[in-house]
């Protein structure tokens, strides 16, 4: 299954109620040897904005120099290379079969979130958004996307 019908199978069974499961999505794979960020230009090669966004936002960390995951450091729930909000996206992700917590999962969550949003959820970040905002990739994405 394409990954676009799966993520549209997803989100029309989260939001119809429906009993039935909810479709599970399969992040894409990781080599060992392949860095964060690598497997986030593959993985967004089709949107070069979600590049920008992961380096603005965690400059393609998912984890601290600690070993620890990634957050944000205002104290809010943020995580991992997208910042995604696990105190809001964590309920959706779990029935995703996404785990945030992991490069793969955040990645792919982050990718749902855009396919169902577009950049919306890191506009509210003002300095995120001021750091990708303004690059020639966000801007041409702006210009299609008006």
């Amino acid at each position: 299954m394409p990954f676009a019908t799966s993520i549209a199978l997803a989100v029309s069974l989260a939001l119809s109620g429906s009993s039935a499961q909810a479709a599970k999505i399969s992040p894409m794979p990781m080599p060992a040897e392949q860095t964060v960020e690598d497997y986030v230009r593959e993985y967004f090669a089709d949107e070069p904005v979600m590049i920008e966004i992961a380096r603005c936002e965690s400059e393609f960390r998912q984890f601290s120099k600690n070993g620890e995951v990634l957050k944000n450091r205002a104290g809010s729930s943020a995580v991992g290379m997208f910042q995604i909000m696990s105190s809001i996206h964590q309920p959706v992700a779990e029935k995703l079969g996404l785990d945030l917590n992991t490069i793969q999962g955040n990645a792919a969550y982050a990718r749902y979130l855009y396919d169902k949003q577009g950049t919306k959820p890191w506009e509210a970040d003002l300095k995120s958004k001021s750091c990708w905002g303004k690059t020639p990739v966000a801007k041409a994405h702006f210009a299609v996307n008006k």
